[in-house]
């Protein structure tokens, strides 16, 4: 390789850790917005064990991001092989892990779905209908994809606001409006006419699901060029590495 695509390959992955170093802000900055948000939906899904080891990973992997595209910055611009050699062990890595990640999450799917379930139960059994930002999140969930529960309307059972009232209530972002019979709140509470609800009776747990398939092109899109991305940083590190001829540590500044 001559010197000028040697030079052309340092620059490039400079950027491309940089880049990557971003990365790993956005993800962390999303974890830690996800563990301490306390206005929005998530505060009520974070009472899940699962979710908040899912929000610990979100930051780990950001954190580890930052540092790995710092650890690349530094080797590409001050060519420094073992810091390249460091660089390209860590892409590896997270590329086996994001494989790993990836067939847990397809044969563990039935316990996702399990873990899913008991949160959201949870969710419905505390709802008070007075139109709070957690309220506002599951309503136009139920209301956009034409849902009602997660498996169904029987998880509105348990909600001590149905249970306790006098009236027929059932929830106004669940009501199908090919059935429904002058009531048209999009959150809340609306009262039925019989006991037989005006509502969707699929759970939005089949809804997702449609819509993951829907859209499977898309997240495997999405996936494939991230691996691509990671396969890039590492042929560039290796070549780089490769064609150097020997580490000047003179060019690295000291502190």
């Amino acid at each position: 390789m001559g010197k000028g695509c040697v030079t052309a390959t340092k620059y490039f992955l400079f950027l491309f850790n940089f880049i990557f170093f971003l990365f790993g802000v956005v993800i962390m900055g999303f974890g830690l917005w996800l563990l301490l948000d306390n206005q929005s939906f998530i505060v009520v899904l974070s009472n899940s064990t699962s979710v908040k080891v899912a929000c610990y990973v979100l930051i780990s992997v950001g954190a580890f991001s930052m540092l790995m595209g710092f650890l690349g910055c530094l080797g590409a611009i001050y060519e420094v092989r073992c810091l390249l050699g460091l660089y390209f062990t860590c892409l590896l890595l997270i590329l086996l892990a994001q494989i790993v990640a990836g067939a847990l999450i397809y044969f563990q799917k039935d316990v996702l779905n399990q873990e899913m379930s008991k949160v959201v139960t949870k969710v419905l059994d505390d709802y008070p209908g007075n139109n709070s930002t957690t309220e506002q999140a599951w309503d136009f969930i139920q209301r956009s994809m034409e849902c009602c529960g997660w498996s169904g309307r029987v998880d509105w059972s348990g909600n001590m606001v149905i249970v306790n009232s006098s009236q027929l209530l059932f929830p106004c972002s669940c009501q199908n409006v090919s059935l429904a019979a002058g009531n048209s709140s999009d959150s809340g509470f609306c009262e039925a006419q019989t006991a037989d609800w005006p509502v969707y009776e699929e759970g939005c747990a089949a809804s997702v699901e449609s819509w993951i398939l829907t859209n499977l092109g898309v997240v495997l899109g999405v996936c494939l060029a991230v691996a691509l991305v990671e396969l890039l940083g590492m042929i560039l590190s290796v070549c780089l590495c490769r064609n150097l001829q020997a580490e000047d540590y003179t060019k690295v500044p000291k502190y």
